[in-house]
């Protein structure tokens, strides 16, 4: 199969990484419209099957000309990007899937549905970690539970090992993500019905094994994406929290009280600034500390008495580089890839992935790749 992964950063590395574990995948293009970091990627996998493209995703032309002759098209860029790429891939007639973590764009890839079956194609939003990973086992979870749950929790977080000031945080993905999560609303389950509640509330005190014992975690956005919706005829209660260290929460709001992720364009000496475009331009310069991270996820499932809960502690790859937060995002939609490319998704049309990626194979699969999955079942 020949698979065109578009953009070459952090998490275009593990997704590369990923695909290229497979032999069946013949082709890997990897676009990006810096040349020069495609390059480098290609450099660094050392594998014949992997080229180089510049390309700019923001021209549909280019990308649909990108996408000829590809089983599959994986997005690897901005969320603001992939409503248009999603279209792109329903013309050429590839399958295609993205990191997600915007709500109001993945429901207009949903939206996509009926053209999507026309075209005979898959489109799946959302196939990283947070969304992604959390809602396969969140459905897997409920699956084990005879198809129902009075409550299902989900908690994530990507740490630094070691905490630094200001923040006691460092830049593992896209900032204008980050920031998204903070900012939009968050959608739970509550008594069956979805509902809103802001993001950054919430707080709860969470512990995993040591040295993780002492940890925060609160409302933000998009980490559950589609399962409020899949999951209300089946789960009264539902909800996504995101996990800091201690203090976190209170710092962060007090930057975002104060307007610096606002989008409204302020002026400041005759120049225009948007606020959010500053703190994400301040995010990636102050967070950047490249040293070796944790993510700690949980998910778990409750009905009367009995309980299912899958947990995950991920670290640094010091023999590949790859951070805790690449290999545990770009792994999970690599092999959604390479599942589609290899026609084990069978289901066409715009699809969420709890409802269609087969829950056992993918985490076994991840499972092989190295992200030790624990799961436990109490009665």
């Amino acid at each position: 199969m020949r698979i065109l992964l578009l953009g070459a950063g952090m998490m275009g590395r593990a997704i590369a990484y990923g695909l290229l574990r497979h032999g069946e995948v013949t082709g890997l293009i990897i676009a990006d419209r810096e040349r020069k970091r495609a390059e480098a990627l290609v450099e660094w996998l050392g594998d014949r099957r992997a080229a180089p493209l510049r390309l700019d995703v923001s021209a549909p032309r280019a990308v649909r000309e990108a996408m000829e002759g590809c089983t599959v098209a994986v997005s690897a860029v901005p969320y603001f990007l992939n409503l248009t790429l999603a279209q792109a891939a329903v013309e050429a007639r590839v399958h295609f899937c993205d990191l997600g973590g915007n709500p109001e764009i993945v429901a207009k890839e949903l939206g996509l549905n009926e053209k999507a079956k026309a075209a005979g194609v898959t489109l799946i939003p959302d196939c990283g970690l947070a969304p992604g990973l959390v809602n396969v086992l969140a459905a897997a979870a409920v699956d084990e539970l005879d198809g129902g749950a009075d409550a299902v929790r989900i908690r994530v977080g990507g740490l630094p090992q070691r905490p630094r000031p200001p923040l006691d945080y460092q830049i593992v993905f896209s900032p204008y993500g980050l920031i998204n999560e903070y900012m939009e609303a968050a959608t739970i389950l509550r008594d069956g019905k979805p509902e809103t509640v802001p993001s950054l509330t919430g707080l709860e005190e969470i512990s995993f094994s040591p040295p993780y014992e002492h940890l925060e975690a609160f409302h933000t956005a998009g980490g559950s994406s589609t399962l409020p919706m899949t999951m209300r005829t089946r789960v009264k209660n539902l909800d996504y929290k995101t996990i800091r260290y201690p203090g976190h929460l209170e710092k962060v709001k007090a930057i975002a009280d104060l307007g610096f992720f606002d989008l409204e364009p302020r002026t400041v000496d005759g120049a225009e600034v948007v606020p959010r475009e500053l703190a994400v331009r301040l995010f990636q310069e102050k967070l950047s500390f490249n040293e070796p991270d944790v993510v700690l996820l949980r998910v778990s499932a409750h009905r009367e008495s009995r309980a299912v809960r899958y947990e995950l502690i991920d670290r640094y790859d010091a023999r590949t580089g790859l951070s805790a937060m690449m290999r545990t995002t770009g792994f999970p939609i690599a092999e959604v890839a390479y599942m589609l490319g290899a026609g084990e998704i069978t289901s066409r049309g715009a699809l969420p992935q709890e409802t269609c990626v087969p829950h056992g194979e993918l985490i076994d699969r991840l499972t092989s790749d190295g992200l030790e999955i624990e799961r436990t079942v109490s009665e």
